[in-house]
């Protein structure tokens, strides 16, 4: 299996994810953590034995596009980054805004 690692800005998001997509690439996951003043978000695409990972430093004030555009499915992973760490996820085409889970603290992972 052969697993990349490629860092993007946030503002390239839709372009990099739409090449993988026309390349034959379908999304395995996104995920967020935190890093200091800042998101660390990974998006994981696959084909075959093959991984692409676009790693995404998001600053906290700033907003990140949705890919649900291209991968409509994503509305699922871009929920809870909003929910759970208090990624601001812009254009999401099924947006819970807040309400995906129950959680006893809001954004308990900011």
């Amino acid at each position: 299996m052969n697993t990349e690692f490629i860092s993007v800005n946030p503002e390239s998001v839709i372009d990099e994810s739409q090449k993988l997509k026309f390349a034959g690439y379908h999304l395995i996951q996104q995920c967020a953590t935190r890093v200091p003043d800042a998101y660390e978000l990974i998006y994981t695409f696959g084909k075959e034995l093959e991984m692409k990972n676009l790693k995404i430093v998001l600053p906290e004030d700033q907003e990140i596009s949705s890919i649900t555009s291209i991968f409509p499915c994503a509305f699922i992973y871009e929920n809870e980054m909003h929910d759970l760490f208090g990624v601001q996820i812009k254009m999401i085409n099924i947006d819970y805004e807040g309400k995906l889970y129950r959680t006893a603290i809001e954004t308990p992972f900011k």
